[in-house]
């Protein structure tokens, strides 16, 4: 290791840079938030559709000290109080991955200090742990995001066992498409969520995808067709879509987005008799796919958790504390870290 656990506290300076929000964070003792800072680019990259991967990297490179310094001077520490520095290092865009894991990289070898590389994903599931202490594994975990879906069980704070992902698109990336299909633009989870309080879930009868290899296995590539052809169908008919025709499908699609997860949720509630489910990522947000999650673990007996919004999207607080866990297991990296792309969980 680089440095040594020698201090009582142990603070863990957190940095996110996976996609296109600059992050820095700070805990104490693992789930003690000192500092959460988040300069988001939405702003930026809604003038182009989504994110541009060489934008988003250049605005890290002009962000990441600022950010830093922030997280530092709201937690009133020093780099010379930390312990270790948890990066991100995968999955995301590799250029923006790799302006954080070398700036992480320069302040652990500068001022000695343990060096900790953090899955994204399971950052996202420890994110839970900031506002529930009484969550502990074993338990269930649906992480939904804007590149990920994943169904997995939590064995320990470190280790998971993936019961399920997505065959094609991610939940969120999906929502993103049909955001745009349908004239409501990006970032289209919110949009979409906000159009559907005002449609009707079932205007539009669009499948829910099954696969039979793994039950446990989603896919949303075919709801995303079907939507797209409904749009297109409407279109050679001579009518542009209105504001309810937009409010009707993004209903239709949501439900059926939801009741691809909450299937999944309920066999493997009933399966694996784990009587515990988080919620993890952005997609954690919507509030529709809360409340039927919630449901479905009544109906089961099982304790619901989900972080709130600020800890669901990407920040650096839940890489803090996934770093937390691995420094304290012992998992620490060395100066040859590197960003990781396509890292699996």
């Amino acid at each position: 290791m680089l440095g040594s656990k020698k201090k009582k506290d142990i603070l863990v300076l957190g940095i996110e840079s996976s996609c296109d929000e600059t992050a820095a964070a700070v805990t104490r003792n693992g789930t003690e938030i000192l500092s959460n800072v988040i300069y988001s680019q939405i702003d930026l990259h809604t003038l182009y559709g989504g994110v541009v991967p060489e934008i988003a990297s250049r605005m890290h490179i002009a962000k990441i000290n600022q950010v830093i310094k922030k997280a530092l001077h709201d937690a009133q520490v020093t780099l010379e109080d930390l312990n270790a520095v948890a990066v991100t290092y995968g999955p995301g865009l590799v250029g923006a991955l790799l302006v954080g894991v070398s700036e992480a990289k320069a302040i652990a070898w500068a001022k000695d200090l343990d060096l900790v590389g953090v899955n994204h994903i399971k950052g996202h599931v420890c994110a839970n742990y900031i506002e529930h202490p009484d969550l502990e594994p074993p338990f269930l975990c649906l992480v939904a995001s804007g590149g990920h879906t994943h169904l997995v069980k939590a064995l320990d704070h470190t280790t998971y066992e993936i019961i399920g992902r997505t065959r094609d698109d991610a939940a969120g990336e999906a929502y993103d498409k049909i955001a745009r299909a349908i004239g409501l633009g990006y970032p289209g989870g919110p949009k979409v969520e906000k159009a559907a309080q005002k449609g009707n879930p079932e205007a539009f009868a669009f499948p829910r995808a099954r696969i039979d290899e793994n039950p446990y296995d989603f896919s949303f590539s075919g709801v995303k067709s079907a939507v797209l052809n409904t749009i297109n169908s409407c279109r050679m008919k001579g009518m542009e879509p209105d504001e309810a025709f937009q409010a009707d499908v993004a209903a239709s699609f949501q439900a059926a987005v939801i009741d691809s997860l909450r299937e999944r949720v309920l066999m493997a509630l009933e399966e694996f008799q784990i009587h515990r489910f988080a919620m993890a990522g952005g997609v954690a947000s919507n509030q529709a796919l809360r409340g039927a999650l919630k449901e479905a673990c009544e109906q089961k007996g099982a304790a619901f958790y989900c972080p709130s919004p600020v800890y669901c999207t990407d920040n650096a607080a839940m890489i803090a504390v996934a770093g937390y866990y691995e420094y304290m297991n012992g998992n620490t990296a060395g100066l040859d870290l590197n960003a990781v792309p396509g890292l699996r969980m």
